[in-house]
């Protein structure tokens, strides 16, 4: 691989699929099914671009630590893992929101002592300045099963549409923080390859412009 190329960390599945359409119509030659597969590490020579395909919450942590130069990761991801990155531009891309979510006989109850979630770190800081002492309880996936086997009375997780919690019989009780995909880089990789990665937002910043409702 040539030093020059840009290196980007991304989540396999939707945000990839949607940021790279991005990185396409901003000019960049990226084939439609360069990612196709169960390859880890993808790389578009045309484009002088290298992609490693991780986990969301992987994604600050690769980009921190400078293998790769820059990442696109969820605003839920940010706020919860806290990396040493700088979040240069909002993408606009796989919307949703953080909310707070439990059994409809919820809505009555203001103490909820046991929250369950993959967002400890923002489970905790919410609860705390809405000033109720609750007990956090990580789990990594299936959130919505916490309540229904009284584990914990309220769940912290992102909806999309609210179908999976429909599903599951859970209501959402309050909404958090609004969910963007964001273009996050390595502070070293921005001093070092700064005109390359200045073009990138320039072109992205562009393209997301002419897509905006107000534009």
């Amino acid at each position: 691989m040539n030093k020059d190329w840009i290196t980007f960390a991304m989540p396999k599945g939707r945000i990839f699929e949607e940021a790279a359409d991005l990185l396409r119509n901003a000019g960049y030659p990226l084939q439609e099914d360069f990612a196709a597969g169960r390859k880890l590490i993808v790389e578009a020579p045309e484009a002088g671009m290298k992609f490693f395909l991780a986990k969301p919450m992987d994604v600050p942590t690769y980009v921190e630590h400078g293998v790769a130069d820059i990442g696109v990761a969820g605003k839920d991801v940010l706020l919860e893992e806290q990396r040493d990155v700088y979040e240069v531009l909002d993408l606009h891309i796989s919307a949703c929101y953080l909310a707070v979510a439990g059994l409809p006989q919820q809505r009555k109850e203001r103490v909820a002592p046991k929250i369950a979630t993959k967002y400890p770190n923002i489970a905790t800081q919410y609860f705390k300045a809405q000033g109720e002492q609750v007990e956090v309880i990580r789990l990594s996936g299936s959130i919505e099963l916490a309540p229904l086997i009284g584990l914990a009375e309220r769940i912290v997780d992102i909806v999309s549409t609210g179908k999976t919690l429909k599903e599951n019989g859970l209501v959402e009780l309050e909404t958090i923080e609004s969910v963007t995909s964001r273009l996050i880089v390595n502070p070293v990789s921005y001093r070092m390859k700064d005109k390359q990665i200045d073009d990138i937002v320039g072109r992205l910043s562009a393209v997301i412009k002419e897509g905006s409702p107000s534009s």
